[in-house]
C-alpha cells in the first residue's frame, strides 16, 4: 500500500455493526465532525437502513452511505469475503467497528496484499446480550485471525484491553486503550421543561433518567422495578429507541407505574435530556465505557450502576458507594432510593462527578489520540 500523500483529500471507509443512534456512532460522528472538509467517508451499516447516527453529522461534510455495497454480515464464504474486500479497494483508510463487522477484518486479513487494501483500524466497543456471560470460542478465535493484518485495535475500556490482551491473544503494541469523550462545555445547562419530545417536566417532579438503546442487554425493565420503590414525585424517562420498547412498557404496567414511566424516543442533543434529569441510571448486563455515564457526569448528576466494564473507574470517589454488583435488582434499587431521598447528598455527589468529568472526559482528547493512530498507519505526520 502506497503512502497516502498529506496534499490529497483522504477517504475512510466506515464499515459499522449498526450506524443507528448509540454511544459508539456518536464517538464516530463526533470524530467525522472535527475531522471537517478535510477528509472524505463512506459508511456502512452490517444492518442495511440502521443509519439513524447521520443526524448527528454536521451539514456541508464529504459523507456518502454506498448503496450496493456487499453485506458485512453472511454465511462465511472465502468468495463473499472476496467480494468484500473488492468493495474494499480505493479508500486510504479502513475502520472497522464490532463484531458485525468483523468480517471485513477477515476478508482484510486474507486479501489485503494481494488487492492493495489500505491499513485497517478496528474499533471494539463490547458484545451483545449473546455473549455477556461468556465469550464464544469461535468468535474468539475469529477475531484472533481476522484482526492479524490490523495497525491497530482500539478498545474504550481497561476489560476490553484485558480481552483483547489474553483472550484475543493480540500483540501489546497493536492494542489502543482510548476512553470516550464527549463536549463537556455543552452539559450542565438547564433546557427548557418541553425540550425532549412527547413528554415535559412539570413543577415538583424529580426525573431519574438514563440515555440507552432499547435492546436487551440493558436491561431495562430492570430499571423500570428498581425505579418502582422511588417517591411518587418522581417519574423514569428512558432516552432512546429500539426493539424493548413494549417489553418496557409491559413490565410498567405490571407494576401499575405506567403513568410514571415515560419513553420519549431518541433525542439528537443528548445534553437536553441530562440536563432535565435529577439523577442517572445505568441497569445494563454488559458495558464498557459509557459514554451516557461520561454525559451524566458533565450535566453534574449522580449516577446509580451495576460495576459493568469501567463504570467503577470512570465515576468519582464520591459516586463510588452507588455502583454496585452487577446483575444485584434489589442493591440498584437501594442505590436510587437512597440518592433520591437525599438532595443534599445527590448534589455533592453530582459536582464531583462535574469536575471529573471536565477534566478527564472532553472529547478534543480523545479526537487527538484517535488522530495520532490514524496518522501513524497511513504512514503520514499528523492526521488529516
Amino acid at each position: 500500500m502506497v503512502k497516502a500523500k498529506a496534499s490529497e483529500r483522504l477517504h475512510l471507509l466506515h464499515l459499522h455493526s449498526t450506524f443507528d443512534a448509540g454511544g459508539k456512532e456518536r464517538r464516530s460522528t463526533t470524530l467525522i465532525n472535527r475531522f471537517g472538509k478535510a477528509v472524505e467517508h463512506s459508511v456502512v451499516s452490517a444492518q442495511p437502513g440502521a443509519l439513524g447516527a447521520r443526524a448527528q453529522l454536521d451539514a456541508g461534510l464529504a459523507v456518502h452511505f454506498p448503496f450496493g455495497f456487499p453485506p458485512l454480515a453472511g454465511r462465511f464464504g472465502v468468495r463473499r469475503l472476496q467480494t468484500l474486500a473488492r468493495a474494499m479497494q480505493g479508500f486510504d483508510l479502513i475502520l472497522t467497528y464490532n463484531w458485525g463487522a468483523m468480517d471485513a477484518a477477515m476478508a482484510h486479513a486474507l486479501f489485503a496484499p494481494a488487492m492493495g487494501l489500505a491499513p485497517l483500524i478496528h474499533h471494539e466497543d463490547g458484545f451483545n446480550a449473546d455473549e455477556v456471560v461468556r465469550l464464544k470460542t469461535t468468535r474468539n478465535w475469529y477475531r484472533r485471525v481476522a484482526l492479524a493484518r490490523a495497525s491497530a485495535l482500539i478498545v474504550p475500556s481497561r476489560q476490553l484491553e484485558r480481552v483483547a490482551l489474553e483472550v484475543w491473544h493480540q500483540p501489546p503494541a497493536r492494542v489502543q486503550r482510548i476512553g470516550n469523550g464527549i463536549p463537556v462545555k455543552h452539559y450542565g445547562k438547564k433546557p427548557r421543561a418541553d425540550a425532549l419530545p412527547r413528554v415535559v417536566k412539570r413543577p415538583g417532579e424529580k426525573w431519574l433518567g438514563t440515555l440507552a438503546g432499547l435492546r436487551p442487554v440493558k436491561a431495562l425493565p430492570r430499571l423500570v422495578r428498581a425505579f418502582r420503590a422511588l417517591p411518587e414525585e418522581w417519574q423514569l424517562v428512558i432516552v432512546g429507541e429500539g426493539p424493548e420498547r413494549e417489553a418496557i412498557m409491559a413490565e410498567a404496567m405490571r407494576l401499575e407505574i405506567g403513568h410514571r414511566v415515560h419513553l420519549p424516543g431518541h433525542v439528537a442533543e443528548p445534553a437536553d435530556a441530562t440536563g432535565l434529569f435529577d439523577l442517572f441510571a445505568l441497569s445494563s448486563d454488559s458495558e464498557q465505557f459509557p459514554l451516557s455515564v461520561v454525559e451524566a457526569m458533565a450535566s453534574g448528576l449522580a449516577v446509580a450502576s451495576p460495576a459493568v466494564g469501567d463504570v467503577a473507574d470512570i465515576v468519582s470517589a464520591e459516586n463510588a458507594p452507588f455502583i454496585v454488583p452487577p446483575g444485584d435488582e434489589a442493591a440498584l434499587s437501594a442505590a436510587l432510593l437512597r440518592l433520591a431521598e437525599d438532595e443534599t447528598l445527590r448534589r455533592r455527589v453530582g459536582a464531583a462527578n462535574q469536575v471529573r468529568a471536565r477534566a478527564e472526559f472532553d472529547e478534543a482528547a480523545m479526537a487527538r489520540r484517535h488522530a495520532a493512530l490514524y496518522a501513524a498507519a497511513l504512514g503520514l505526520p499528523s492526521f488529516p
